[in-house]
């Protein structure tokens, strides 16, 4: 039988391929170097589809993470995954969103996923409000993370507290980003090193003195790129 979620998924479909841009699909893919194929939608047309059509089919809870996660597993255009994190981050299921009982779940965005427009804003925005929100359940999972032995997971906890600003738990960005610098699994990584740097430069925003001691102190173990990033705004 039919799910409301269903009937979300294939006006969402319609939408989106009326929309499609043939011209500028293909460059949209090259950008990003995606191995899955592009509508060509642009950012702002994306935004106004999934809002409009979010509207016209409200979910319940479980019928919200269900069609977002089907959403996003059986995405064929790389639109449908950016759609799948808007349901994801929708304001009527921030509650929800917010459970540490969804970490497992994000884990599996991160790797299947695997690629900086899309880790970016699991980290920062799904996985980032989980732990801001339940700091004892979800710290451990991200001191586990930061030492994965996936790329985008680790970039997933590095990432974690950018909009944490006076929020942020300094011990845990120190064990995360210690656990990934120059010497680390990964270390060495472009995602890794710019990830790091743009971690130090998010918190400097807050605390410049404890990020300009934090990069002295690691200095021999960090990259020009890490460094440079850090320090950007001083």
């Amino acid at each position: 039988m039919p799910t409301p979620g269903d009937a979300l998924i294939r006006d969402l479909h319609a939408r989106l391929a009326a929309a499609a841009d043939p011209e500028r699909a293909p460059q949209m893919q090259a950008y990003m170097k995606s191995q899955m194929p592009f509508h060509g939608i642009a950012s702002p047309v994306m935004k106004r589809l999934t809002r409009e059509c979010f509207a016209e089919h409200p979910l319940d809870e479980s019928d919200w993470l269900a069609t977002a996660a089907t959403l996003w597993d059986e995405a064929e255009h790389r639109e449908e995954r950016y759609a799948a994190l808007a349901l994801f981050r929708h304001s009527a299921h921030r509650s929800a969103a917010r459970s540490p009982e969804r970490l497992p779940l994000y884990r599996h965005l991160a790797t299947t996923g695997g690629w900086w427009d899309l880790v970016d804003e699991i980290a920062q925005h799904l996985v980032g409000e989980v732990l801001r929100t339940h700091r004892a359940e979800a710290t451990p999972i991200i001191q586990e993370w930061a030492q994965d032995q996936d790329l985008w997971v680790r970039r997933t906890a590095i990432l974690s507290q950018n909009r944490h600003r006076t929020e942020t738990d300094v011990d845990l960005l120190d064990q995360v980003l210690s656990a990934n610098l120059e010497d680390s699994l990964h270390g060495r990584v472009f995602w890794t090193r710019k990830a790091v740097g743009w971690a130090l430069r998010e918190f400097a925003k807050t605390d410049p003195t404890w990020v300009r001691g934090w990069v002295t102190e690691h200095d021999d173990r960090l990259s020009g790129l890490t460094r440079r990033e850090a320090l950007k705004h001083f």
